[in-house]
């Protein structure tokens, strides 16, 4: 391993804090605030686009924990997502665009980590990548939901790299001590968010850790969809149930779970340690069984959203008797 990787792992946390706090700074100066509204969970104004810390810590990183082949397309990708979050959290931009953006990002990423793939396959792991950038977005509503995640993520990817920490263990480690220096200052309560600046750049790199993963045999690709299955389970649901009720899918709204379960009176942190909790066993199944089959996937996504529905349906029941 190159000397500099230990230094880069012990500056990784320290160095994403400092660089949040700098965001608090300017997003005070600058009125990047959310305020509070119907269809937010805070209640409290605060500043957005603390993500931007963890993002540039990862991005300074990349030419340590990452081979000079696929470094470029990682850093270009990278920067792609971030840069179009960062605008977006300054002034709104349309979803097709972001949704371009995304798309290109995904287009220049695949190829730099997955040089052999073809056909059917640099199409499916384009679409992955896409899909868990836009779901890492929708999910990022309450403290410490979405930084969290990530972390959890990429701890266990780079737990699955063994003692060495072969690529990507090097950049799973530093993805998840970045995410460590985010936190406090977005949990319990919520100095600053993430903003779309590091909300959609943490799903890439999540996304982008599991291709790297799977290209390295550490697991199979059925093991590896089990560790977003809290995110992928809600956000997908969530959407599923919200069209077939004829709601516009791109309108913001409250209906995730984590949001029904803020909304019935449960704290944002007591629902971002359920969630972890749930990614936790995920994680434990996937270093248990690395070559686990789909039908183990599919089984474990099957419970989940049984789980989901039955949740939902519950909270849906006591709010109906508080309404009446």
């Amino acid at each position: 391993m190159p000397e500099a990787l230990p230094l880069t792992w012990i500056l990784a946390a320290p160095a994403s804090a400092a660089l949040t706090w700098l965001a608090v700074l300017y997003g005070r100066r600058r009125g990047l605030l959310d305020l509070p509204g119907r269809r937010r969970s805070h209640r409290e104004v605060t500043p957005r686009g603390g993500g931007i810390g963890p993002v540039l810590v990862v991005l300074l990183a990349l030419p340590i924990v990452t081979s000079a082949a696929e470094a470029p397309a990682l850093a270009l990708a990278l920067a792609l997502v971030a840069a179009v979050g960062w605008i977006d959290d300054h002034r709104p931009l349309s979803a097709g665009l972001r949704l371009a953006v995304h798309v290109l990002a995904a287009v220049v990423l695949v190829p730099g980590l997955l040089p052999g793939l073809g056909g059917i396959g640099l199409v499916l792991a384009g679409l992955g990548l896409v899909a868990a950038v836009n779901v890492s977005n929708f999910m990022d509503g309450i403290n410490g939901l979405t930084a969290s995640q990530a972390a959890l993520v990429s701890a266990a990817i780079a737990v699955l790299s063994g003692p060495q920490l072969p690529v990507p263990g090097g950049l799973a480690a530093v993805v998840a001590l970045a995410c460590a220096g985010f936190l406090p200052f977005n949990l319990p309560r919520a100095r600053v968010f993430l903003g779309d600046v590091g909300s959609g750049a943490l799903g890439l790199l999540a996304g982008a850790l599991g291709l790297l993963a799977w290209r390295e045999g550490m697991a199979s690709a059925a093991a590896l969809l089990l560790l977003p299955s809290a995110f992928a389970l809600d956000a997908g649901l969530t959407l599923l149930a919200r069209a077939r009720a004829g709601r516009r899918l791109a309108q913001p709204h409250r209906e995730h779970l984590y949001q029904w379960l803020v909304r019935a009176g449960a704290s944002h942190t007591s629902v971002t340690a359920a969630y972890a909790g749930w990614t936790l066993l995920m994680a434990g199944l996937c270093l248990a069984f690395p070559r686990g089959s789909m039908a183990l996937t599919v089984a474990v996504y099957l419970a989940g959203a049984g789980i989901w529905w039955q949740a939902r349906r519950a909270l849906l029941a006591r709010r109906r008797r508080r309404g009446r």
